[in-house]
């Protein structure tokens, strides 16, 4: 029996990466004690006035079909958010709505990319990157991001990987895994080299909203120079404690929209609309919910860097955003993935770095997301851990 070769290009790109994690459940579930930091799920429920919007929405009959653009009431929504962060006019037309952003960046990629192209990418990145780039037909060419230099993608790295098969610049601002947040000056360097090769920036936004103290998020979609060339996909899944909702979306100009239109229609019919009710609220002020979570894992993730600097030779990138921390576990003697099941051994489920790109190995990452607690046991049993299986010097 024969099959479409986009199945052979996914073929090692599903969930092995996540072998930790799985073990992890599986040991949960045996009755185990295990602290899982693996996934970024929030730390709170969904806002009760969301759900009652997207009940009311239910009970007033809007469980029809959509359309390929996703719901005017949602899409006007949408606009006014991005016209009053861009200071310029963004219209409906400019918005295509999907079931998260993981379908839109899917959509995105297959509209821009394709058989003989290539998509550069930070590395290391979030994990199903490489799949939706490859799902397309493009080569995912990697571009190491530094920790000398915050885990910020650098326009030299990326200039010299460019190739006359590149096609697309993929940005993820705020960073996942690193926390790490664009510069201006970061973006402004990207989009004189995304003009001078005329590529396409895609920024894959939905950690706008939960961005720390001290640090300023910036899109290149707001670079009126830019705004042609960018693709901006985004979701209430991180900032408004809504992941199951399935509800993102992506923005770019009103031709780009059009073209991959058709696209969209094949695949869907837009979101539901009682989801798309409830959506359009949540986007229509800044998320109390994202502030109250940034609050508190800015605040675990210095409490780790704290704990960790003190009592141990493990060394704790302070994230700028987001949901995780990156520990750096050299001193152990041990290879990440090693050090990981060490570590569920002990009680702690962490990602092995190189699950998201070689450039982490010696590395891993570690979710923020869990209770002030439930987190400072994970830590105690870091150091602890730390202790009886790092090297002397640790």
């Amino acid at each position: 029996m024969n099959f479409s070769p986009v199945l052979d290009r996914l073929a090692n790109l599903g969930g092995a990466k996540w072998e930790v994690h799985f073990n992890a459940r599986a040991r949960r579930s045996a009755g185990q004690d295990i602290i899982d930091l693996t996934i970024g799920n929030p730390d709170v429920s969904t806002p009760s006035d969301l759900i009652e919007a997207a009940a009311a929405a239910m009970r007033a009959g809007r469980t029809e079909y959509s359309n390929g653009r996703g719901e005017d009431t949602l899409r006007k929504a949408l606009a006014r958010r991005y016209s009053e962060r861009s200071g310029r006019k963004v219209t409906p037309d400019q918005v295509l709505c999907f079931p998260g952003t993981q379908t839109a960046l899917y959509a995105v990629m297959m509209g821009l990319a394709g058989l003989g192209t290539e998509v550069l990418v930070g590395d290391p990145m979030y994990a199903t990157y490489e799949g939706v780039i490859a799902a397309s037909g493009a080569t995912a060419v990697p571009v190491p991001l530094r920790a000398a230099n915050g885990f910020r993608i650098a326009v030299d790295d990326i200039a010299a990987r460019i190739t006359d098969r590149s096609r697309v610049i993929l940005l993820n601002t705020p960073h996942n895994p690193t926390g790490a947040v664009l510069r201006a000056e970061d973006i402004a360097a990207i989009g004189k080299l995304a003009k001078a090769h005329d590529l396409w920036i895609v920024s894959d936004e939905v950690y706008e909203e939960m961005i720390f103290d001290g640090a300023t998020f910036l899109s290149p979609f707001d670079q009126a120079e830019l705004a042609d060339r960018t693709v901006v996909v985004s979701s209430i899944s991180k900032s408004h404690a809504a992941p199951g909702f399935r509800s993102g979306w992506c923005i770019g100009s009103e031709a780009f929209c059009n073209r991959l239109l058709p696209l969209s229609e094949t695949m869907l019919f837009g979101n539901q609309p009682f989801i798309a009710d409830m959506t359009a609220q949540a986007v229509s002020a800044p998320s109390e919910t994202a502030k109250g979570m940034r609050a508190r894992f800015a605040r675990r993730a210095n409490y780790l860097a704290d704990q960790l600097g003190r009592n141990t030779g493990l060394r704790v990138h302070r994230p700028e955003a987001g949901m995780f921390a990156l520990i750096e576990i050299g001193a152990t003697g041990m290879n990440d993935n090693d050090y990981a099941y060490s570590l569920l051994d002990a009680g702690v489920a962490v990602m092995p770095g190189t699950a998201f790109g070689p450039t982490l190995s010696g590395w891993v990452r570690l979710a923020l997301t869990v209770d002030d607690e439930t987190f400072a046991r994970a830590v105690e049993r870091i150091v602890d851990h730390a202790a009886h299986k790092g090297r002397k010097s640790a």
